[in-house]
């Protein structure tokens, strides 16, 4: 008979009509396919009982958190390498997957089913690992799920977050020269917005989903603006605010925990919205735009900072990732930018410009992966195993989505431009790329 990694190898190239990309190495010490390649480590078979149980991502998911599946080389070799197998070319795949299901009398394929059941060992499946995000109440992006879900991804300990994060605790997308650190380039990142909104002493400013505050400090410190920070996270919310204490800039920075629907004292001269729109919903993407509208004073300015995903040719169809959703961002969603764009020019906003910075975050999280690998450790033991394992394979298979062009990365700024049409901008566009006074 033959060995674990041989069958396993056999199994999946059927499913996928084509050769596994990655080198197998299973829990009896067998291995199979493309010698010098990366390693797939099968370490144990509950692995397999997961994905017969849940086909697809979330199975692999699940063994992933676990510490069952593992590799040995180059994770974003291997991570590059399956992605143009299975995730761009999702029709391709589901064809031959729906052509399995539809062959159970093929004897080839019954024998192969039987031979992974025989590999998985007892049945059922172990239970999902402790991180799994379980037990959601409340209507999808409700007020009461919305925090649920917020603190599910923030109150994981701020501890952690420094390792990642760095010294600037900036979960968004840096913006990069060619030889700057992270710390400089998600200073020039906080700077590039504060321009863009032309921030001037006085003027009030409105942080929504303001994290660990880091924009409202620079906005305060850099510019003198007063800002107002927002989030539903208390963790993140007492952590900014000992910042702005030691800082010396109570005066100037109030850091709310606050839903952004919830915030009574507009008009603001500004907004801005970094990372945040992702947790908003399809179906309440209008209304956040609506709001934000409604909080701004005639030709007062909002930059918002979004990913986005690519268009599907049948937007019905969109689903949102199952690792994702259940481990690293629930109920979160993506959009095309060109949604994006239309929505805030639906409720009433003049975009006066948008800039694509795809590539900056895939430099980004490269970094925040190099953060926590080298302190693995720690990381460890402030969390959990599985959180740490999460939190690696979603940074650096996010890396490869942005890079591989499968997401992006957009700064829009617009203008809540006044009847008379004066929306208060240059004539030459980007003047913010040079900061001056």
């Amino acid at each position: 008979m033959a060995d674990a990694a041989s069958r396993l190898t056999t199994l999946a190239e059927e499913l996928l009509g084509g050769p596994l990309p990655v080198r197998l190495r299973a829990w009896d010490g067998s291995e199979a396919g493309p010698a010098g390649a990366p390693v797939l480590i099968v370490r144990d078979r509950r692995a397999v009982r997961r994905m017969i149980w849940k086909p697809g991502e979330l199975g692999l998911a699940r063994a992933w958190v676990a510490g069952e599946l593992d590799v040995e080389g180059d994770l974003y070799e291997v991570l590059d390498r399956l992605s143009g197998l299975l995730w761009e070319r999702p029709e391709d795949t589901r064809s031959r997957l729906a052509a399995v299901r539809d062959s159970v009398r093929d004897p080839r394929l019954r024998a192969a089913a039987r031979a992974l059941l025989g590999l998985a060992g007892p049945l059922p499946p172990p239970p999902p690992p402790a991180e799994e995000m379980r037990g959601r109440s409340g209507n999808s992006h409700s007020r009461r799920r919305d925090k649920q879900a917020i603190s599910h991804h923030y109150d994981v300990g701020n501890d952690f977050y420094e390792i990642v994060l760095g010294p600037s605790m900036v979960y968004s997308c840096a913006y990069w020269t060619e030889d700057g650190t992270l710390e400089d380039a998600q200073r020039d990142k906080l700077d590039l917005i504060a321009r863009k909104l032309n921030l001037k002493e006085g003027d009030r400013l409105l942080d929504v989903g303001c994290g660990w505050g880091s924009m409202a400090l620079h906005a305060a410190r850099e510019y003198g603006a007063r800002v107002v920070g927002v989030t539903l996270s208390r963790e993140q919310a007492a952590y900014a605010r000992k910042r702005v204490a030691d800082e010396g800039l109570t005066d100037l920075v109030e850091i709310r925990v606050q839903d952004y629907r919830d915030v009574p004292d507009g008009p603001y001269d500004a907004i801005s919205s970094i990372g945040m729109a992702e947790h908003v919903g399809a179906v309440k993407y209008r209304e956040y735009a609506d709001t934000l509208y409604g909080l701004l004073k005639p030709g007062g300015r909002l930059l918002n900072h979004q990913i986005s995903r690519r268009p599907e040719p049948d937007e019905e169809a969109y689903e949102v990732d199952p690792f994702i959703d259940a481990y690293v961002f629930p109920d979160g969603e993506l959009a095309p930018m060109g949604r994006t764009l239309s929505t805030l020019e639906d409720a009433g906003f003049e975009v006066r410009d948008v800039e694509a910075i795809r590539e900056h975050y895939a430099l980004t999280l490269r970094r925040w992966v190099a953060n926590l690998e080298r302190e693995w450790d720690r990381a460890v033991r402030l969390t959990s195993p599985g959180r740490a394992r999460i939190w690696r394979l979603y940074m650096a298979a996010s890396a490869v989505s942005f890079e591989r062009n499968r997401i992006g990365v957009n700064q829009f700024l617009a203008v809540k431009t006044p009847v008379a049409g004066v929306s208060g901008t240059a004539l030459r566009p980007r003047v913010w790329n040079e900061k001056t006074g």
